[in-house]
């Protein structure tokens, strides 16, 4: 049986200074998401913190491998875009490997 390939995933958690200029992000971006398969799993919806700390914003991007997760930050066209958000936002970023493993029964 051929093992399955993990999904990876940005974790992504971002205050916005500028909202017009993060706008502008937002739709670069859009080229090198599509590109390396990436789908929203969270955008900005509500939420609650009951432990540690957060940012106004919190997404998590998901991509058909941890690969593509990398190979899309690293893309001609997301570096691109990423110089639109710079000036507009501070942000955490993490790309991470999905769990294939077991889960609790």
């Amino acid at each position: 049986m051929e093992k399955m390939m993990a999904k990876g995933y940005w974790i992504v958690r971002v205050d916005v200074t500028d909202q017009e200029q993060f706008n502008k992000y937002a739709v670069a971006n859009a080229d090198a998401l599509k590109k390396y398969g990436a789908r929203f799993i969270v955008r900005a919806g509500q939420h609650t913190v009951p432990e540690g700390s957060t940012r106004a914003r919190n997404t998590v991007v998901e991509f058909p491998s941890y690969q593509a997760a990398i190979d899309c930050w690293n893309s001609p066209e997301y570096q691109a875009a990423l110089k639109l958000r710079l000036p507009a936002s501070s942000i955490d970023l993490v790309i991470i490997e999905g769990y294939e493993g077991p889960q609790p029964s």
